[in-house]
Formats: structure tokens, sequence, C-alpha cells
């Protein structure tokens, strides 16, 4: 006996979905979040104002990806609304760090005096703003947003010294919708 696995999502005021060919769109007064989306056995329907993802198998792999698919679609939607916001913070102890933006590039020179820039990279349609000792990565694609700043976080990582006592960084200090 296999149970109907069904989630269904509503679309707030404001956003237009559309899913034609395995590709669903979600736009809003942020802009547009387009993201393909196929799974065996799993499907995915707009009707009017809700989202339906279904799988007629109740396997574990088709429940996982309804709750998934649900969960894409869900921020997909907060980002076009409200869009996401990552807050950092730049600590240093000797060497001040200088930050700055560079178009799709975030460079971050002396860090602990190295000679050497470190250079991450900005994904999608993120925003870094670099303010003296804050740094806000926005944009409406969750999934950028977060990997943006991680790989900020990531290339302050210290190596070859004491983490207690070189506390040296780039560090997430807020998460906002």
């Amino acid at each position: 006996m296999a149970k109907e696995i069904k989630k269904i999502i509503s679309i707030p005021e404001g956003v237009t979905v559309t899913f034609e060919k395995n590709v669903l769109s979600a736009s809003g007064p942020k802009g547009t979040n387009t993201r393909f989306l196929w799974y065996p056995g799993v499907n995915i329907e707009v009707n009017g104002s809700e989202i339906i993802v279904d799988s007629a198998s109740s396997r574990k792999k088709q429940k996982a990806m309804v709750g998934t698919y649900t969960s894409h679609i869900t921020n997909m939607m907060k980002g076009v609304v409200d869009g996401f916001e990552y807050h950092m913070k730049v600590v240093y102890s000797h060497f001040p760090m200088q930050i700055k933006v560079n178009g799709k590039k975030f460079v971050i020179n002396n860090f602990l005096g190295e000679k050497k820039p470190r250079v991450s990279n900005i994904l999608g349609e993120t925003s870094v703003k670099a303010s003296g000792d804050e740094v806000i990565v926005s944009g409406i694609n969750k999934e950028d947003v977060g990997q943006t700043a991680a790989n900020i976080e990531q290339k302050t990582k210290i190596k070859r010294f004491d983490p207690r006592v070189f506390q040296d960084g780039i560090y997430i200090v807020d998460k906002r919708v």
C-alpha cells in the first residue's frame, strides 16, 4: 500500500509563480528567482494561489525530495518578497585588514600582514557592501547569499597559527530574512 505524499504551499500576495518544462520561476517586488526542479516520481503543479508538490510513491527518497522541493520553493518566494541578508564582522588585533569589492570579487588585503591579497568570489546576483568593520551580503537567492558569506568567512581561515590566540577574520554574526 503506497500512500501519496502531498505538500501544499500557498503563494504570497505580489508573487507570480510559473512552472514550465521543469523550471520553476518566482517573481516578486525584489526580482525573479528561477530553479530547475526535477526528480523521478515527484510532481509539481501550480494551481491558482498554491503550489502542490506530491509523489505517488511513499519511498524514503521521494519523501525527502518532496520536503526538499517544498523548502526550495518557500525560500524562493521569501527571497523575491523580503530578500536575504547576512551581516559579517571584520575582526583583527594587530594588522588592520583592508576590504573592498571589485566587481564580482571581494578582496581582503593585509590579512595577518600578508603581502598577497585574498580574493573571494561573489556568486549570482548577490550584492556585497563593505564599510569599516562591517560587511553586508544581500540578495534574493538564499543559496548564493549564504555561499558568498561562507566563501568570505573561509578566505580568512587561519592556518599555521594557534586559533585561540590569532582570532583575526571575517565572521558571520547575523542572518536576516
